[in-house]
Order: structure tokens, then C-alpha cells, then sequence
């Protein structure tokens, strides 16, 4: 673990010395949502092979480039791709930029997602802000020997979904007319879909979506003390009576069409974080 906060250290240093300087939100981008990088006033952008211990993105539909910038005059810094327990990765390089993002200075972490609607009432293009989650994932990225940097050892976890962005995401959608539901996050590994007795079963256990990362993001980000909030983009309707065979670029297109919508939203709320 002491190397693993060296190499934090050197990731943040390298990042502000190329000009990635006091980020006020962090911003994770998910699967074909990436028209927010439009919003930025674009200072610098690196791909993720160019930074020092940074995880490769291995899905196609993910660019892989770190971006800074500027959203309405805030300072924001991009995760163009986001890391998966499905790619092989550990929970602590699935983590390791959300780290990064707090060594450097962010305030307030925004993430995004693909996710499949459990919920019988969402259809797909809805925009879900997420309230709370269920982990289901095999590992933790707390899990091993925790130093005094990392944070607490054991973070609550009663409000994982930061209140006052929350709050500020259902102001900001009035405001544009954005219809968003709220909902609970079931996390699962992937990178299958799941079958019909498995949406049954995460029905049954409270779940109104599901999809394959994020949680892990969160956890490091509530340990961190980084406030932090979700909006999922519903791309497949996962009702076991009426399942149907989905391809991943249905998903993609779907994402894509609801990217504008969710991309307007949050250029809205980064407006007013400092």
C-alpha cells in the first residue's frame, strides 16, 4: 500500500506539472457518453497511456483520455473511459484515478452510466439520478492495508450520494424540464448481461437499475470524503417477463441519444460548484 500512495503521489504530480492545476470537479464518463467533452473549453488532454500508473481502457466504446478544462468558467477535470472489474483490472486500479482526482485538488466527483432499467417504469433515454446502491461485486477497493492518507477505514455509507448534489441535479433538471427518476444502483461484475432469473433476484432485493461499475468509484470517494453524485442513462428495459436479446451497440446507440440531455444537466450544475 505504500507504493500504491507513491504512485498516487507521482500520478499528481505529474498531472499539475502538465498543467492539470486545482480541478474543482471530477467528472467520470460512461459507457457512449461522451458529449460533455464538448462543454469543456478544452487546456489540456493526455490519453491514459501517457500517464504514469494509469490503467489502460480496454473497451472500445471508451476513448481513454484524461481531459482539463473549463465549464462555465469551473475548472473540471474528465475521465473520457472509466476502468471495470470485468477488464481484469483490481478494485484499487479501478479506484486509482478517483485518488488522483482528489490529490490534485477536485471538490465535488460527477459520474455516469450505462445502466439497464429493472424498474418496470423506465424506459430507455430516461435519466436515473442514483440515491443509493447495492454492491454486488466479489471485491472492495478498501479491502488490504489501509495507510492514514486513504481515509477512514470504514466509511459510512448511510448517504453514498452526496445530498446537496442530489439536490442541486433535480434543480438544475427542473430548470431545463429534464424528466429524471431516482433510484437505487445494483453494481454487478459483468461484462455478460444478465439472465432473467438474475433481474428477478435483483428485483426482489431493491434494485431499480443495474450495471457494471460506479460503486467501486463511490466507495473510494465516500473513504476520500469527496462528495459525489451519479446520473445512469437507461439503454435496456430488463423486465424478466419480457426480456429481449440486446446487442451492445443497440446500448451504445441509446446512450448516444441521451448523451446531449445528460451532457446539458451537468455543464448546468458544474455551474454552480466552486
Amino acid at each position: 500500500m505504500i507504493e500504491y500512495l507513491q504512485q498516487i503521489k507521482e500520478t499528481a504530480t505529474f498531472l499539475i506539472e502538465s498543467g492539470f492545476k486545482e480541478p474543482v470537479v471530477g467528472i467520470v464518463l460512461g459507457t457512449g457518453l461522451s458529449e460533455l467533452v464538448n462543454h469543456i473549453e478544452i487546456k489540456e488532454s493526455l490519453a491514459y497511456e501517457a500517464i504514469p500508473n494509469f490503467p489502460l481502457s480496454t473497451v472500445e466504446f471508451h476513448k481513454g483520455n484524461l481531459v482539463y478544462g473549463k465549464i462555465n468558467g469551473v475548472a473540471v477535470v474528465a475521465m473520457q473511459g472509466r476502468f471495470h472489474y470485468y477488464e481484469g483490472y483490481s478494485m484499487q486500479q479501478i479506484t486509482f484515478p478517483i485518488r488522483v482526482m482528489k490529490a490534485i485538488g477536485v471538490k465535488h466527483l460527477l459520474l455516469s452510466n450505462a445502466a439497464g432499467g429493472i424498474n418496470t417504469n423506465f424506459k430507455k433515454g430516461h435519466l436515473v439520478l442514483l440515491d443509493d446502491h447495492i454492491n454486488l461485486q466479489p471485491e472492495n477497493p478498501l479491502r488490504g492495508l489501509n495507510l492514514p492518507e486513504f481515509g477512514n477505514r470504514f466509511p459510512d455509507m448511510s448517504q453514498p450520494y452526496n445530498k446537496n448534489l442530489n439536490n442541486l441535479i433535480l434543480q438544475k433538471a427542473r430548470e431545463k424540464n429534464l424528466f429524471i427518476h431516482e433510484g437505487t444502483y445494483a453494481s454487478v461484475v459483468g461484462p455478460n448481461l444478465e439472465t432473467r432469473a438474475e433481474y428477478r433476484y435483483i428485483r426482489s432485493i431493491g434494485a431499480d437499475l443495474v450495471g457494471m461499475s460506479t460503486v467501486p468509484e463511490v466507495i473510494v470517494a465516500n473513504q476520500l470524503q469527496l462528495p459525489c453524485a451519479c446520473v445512469s442513462v437507461i439503454t435496456d428495459e430488463c423486465d424478466p417477463d419480457n426480456l429481449k436479446p440486446v446487442d451492445i451497440r443497440e446500448i451504445i446507440a441509446v446512450a448516444g441519444k441521451a448523451d446531449k440531455k445528460l451532457s446539458e444537466l451537468f455543464a448546468a450544475v458544474i455551474a454552480e460548484l466552486s
